[in-house]
């Protein structure tokens, strides 16, 4: 048995002849196939960062902090839209990992500074390292690197105007 996967033409015509439905019309929509694309990205990314014991959104926080020493997980949670409540539970697993520190800032009792640990930081590269592997493999038969900036840029663009 091999490992390689369908292309996404021949999924569809898989899972057309397996159910003998469609989704035709919702494939007219840009944000139904932004979302099959994720569901794709999702799962891919889920057994890439899972040996590493991490979790889609644990390795977005982490990468936050490596990225900016000291940020509040008020600031943590802006930037990653998600609300502060789930991004105290977010930030406890990585603390509790060893993977970042929360740090007292001076004159403000109510904030903690976030900073990847040594450990935190070793584990970020070999993340990025999968990720990148991931991604190279799900879009480098896909897209050519223009294109892939250019979707970047366009993915970019609609996160802006939201």
């Amino acid at each position: 048995m091999t490992n390689a996967k369908p292309n996404p033409v021949e999924a569809d015509d898989m899972t057309k002849a397996a159910t003998g439905a469609t989704d035709d019309y919702l494939g007219a929509f840009i944000g139904y196939n932004m979302k099959r694309a994720f569901l794709l990205v999702q799962e891919d990314m889920r057994r890439v960062l899972e040996p590493l014991g991490l979790r889609m959104m644990t390795f977005s926080v982490l990468s936050i902090v490596v990225e900016n020493p000291d940020i509040s997980q008020t600031q943590l949670s802006q930037v990653l839209k998600i609300e502060r409540s789930g991004m105290v539970v977010l930030v406890d697993e990585l603390e509790n990992g060893d993977l970042i520190s929360r740090n007292r800032v001076p004159g403000d009792r109510r904030t903690y500074a976030l900073r990847a640990t040594p450990k935190g930081q070793r584990l970020w590269e070999k993340a990025k390292a999968a990720v990148e592997g991931h991604e190279a493999t799900l879009f480098g038969g896909l897209l050519s690197d223009e294109e892939q900036a250019l979707l970047r840029g366009m993915l970019r663009k609609i996160c802006m105007a939201g």
